[in-house]
């Protein structure tokens, strides 16, 4: 039914031009829902820790199991001794993580901020950056190269395979596969919300049989199927990522590889 004005959702769909300030494109939705998230997360955390009470409302119940999960679950098992020092960015991302993808099934954002992949890259750079300067602020730079090119126990003529190996594994991949599995999961499950939204709805209103209306209306109601699986697909990325860069400056801090 593409002859008839149908349009099926494509990239174009995930890319903004500016919108809120004339003439300045980079001032668009994706940011908008960051800075959005920032100040929830940043609220909401300031809110609960104001009004802790012995007896914890609803809000706070839910907030001290998200704490929980986050320090006893991630920073504690992975990180061990350790963990406090980075509890608070590890907190602070997963839940920012949450927040921007779960903006991809509620209104009025209908839109997961990470399937742009420019925050993706910005989020994996930052947790490189971390677990990078907390194994060389612990090492010193040439001991955690060291330990990151060259593995115990390798013969020395193996070196000049083995160490572009490690640089690339370690150096390189972590981030690369950091950002694209939390861009790619994000912008597939939203470009399949879409194309059953749009084409259900086009189906419904201009369909010209029966027939497609009956399929328009099978395809908008698995929508919302679809849609609770990406509340549950937005959750486990944020775990997922969080989890990861606890793992890497585990990693990175571990006086043996």
């Amino acid at each position: 039914m593409a002859g008839d004005g149908y349009k099926a959702p494509g990239v174009e769909d995930f890319q903004f031009n500016g919108g809120f300030i004339p003439g300045v494109d980079w001032f668009n939705k994706p940011l908008v829902q960051a800075i959005i998230a920032a100040a929830l997360v940043i609220v909401l955390w300031l809110i609960v820790a104001r009004n802790l009470k012995i007896v914890p409302s609803k809000g706070q119940f839910l907030a001290e199991q998200l704490y929980d999960m986050v320090r006893n679950g991630i920073a504690r098992d992975i990180l061990g001794q350790d963990f406090r020092k980075y509890l608070p960015y590890l907190l602070a991302l997963f839940c920012f993580l949450l927040v921007n993808n779960w903006f991809g099934i509620f209104a009025p954002f209908m839109f997961p901020t990470f399937s742009n992949i420019g925050y993706a890259w910005a989020f994996a750079i930052m947790s490189w950056l971390i677990y990078n300067g907390a194994g060389i602020a612990k090492h010193g730079f040439f001991k955690y190269m060291k330990n990151n090119l060259i593995p115990a126990g390798v013969p020395i003529p193996l070196l000049p395979i083995i160490i572009p190996i490690e640089f690339l594994s370690n150096f390189i991949v972590r981030p690369v596969t950091l950002a694209l599995r939390l861009f790619a999961n994000l912008f597939a499950g939203h470009l399949v919300v879409l194309v059953f939204v749009v084409g259900g709805a086009y189906l419904i209103t201009q369909g010209e049989s029966l027939f497609y209306n009956v399929a328009g209306g099978v395809a908008f109601a698995f929508s919302f199927a679809i849609f609770a699986l990406e509340i549950l697909i937005g959750a486990l990325q944020a775990y997922i990522f969080t989890v990861l860069t606890a793992s890497y400056v585990q990693t990175a801090t571990a006086d043996e590889h």
